[in-house]
């Protein structure tokens, strides 16, 4: 386990709702491959904080990469719905096509 996770689980102990710790611990999570652990703090992220996108498209990468297709395209949609709400347009346009390739391979 790397030093960071480490340091992000010891912080979110002490403040277990705070979205930045949240946040990170599950994009470090994330790069050591560990998706079922990401997935968790995302989810607890997302329910305590108003995400512009970012957090949608690394939870819909994490279910894509332990083979649920169905929960990534879900989570695309939800990231183009907070996309438009911010009006990142760049990200709608790039979730979008995330969904097309991922309905093509169902």
């Amino acid at each position: 386990m790397s030093d960071r996770i480490n340091i992000l689980k010891k912080a979110l102990e002490k403040d277990p709702v705070n979205p930045l710790g949240l946040y990170g611990l599950a994009v470090e999570l994330f790069k050591e491959k560990r998706y079922d652990e990401a997935i968790l703090y995302l989810k607890r992220y997302l329910d305590i904080h108003e995400d512009e996108g970012s957090a949608y498209r690394l939870l819909a990468q994490s279910y894509l990469n332990i083979g649920d297709i169905e929960k990534a395209i879900e989570y695309y949609q939800k990231g183009i719905e907070q996309a438009k709400k911010f009006n990142h347009n760049s990200m709608v346009e790039e979730f979008k096509a995330e969904i097309e390739n991922l309905k093509s391979i169902l």
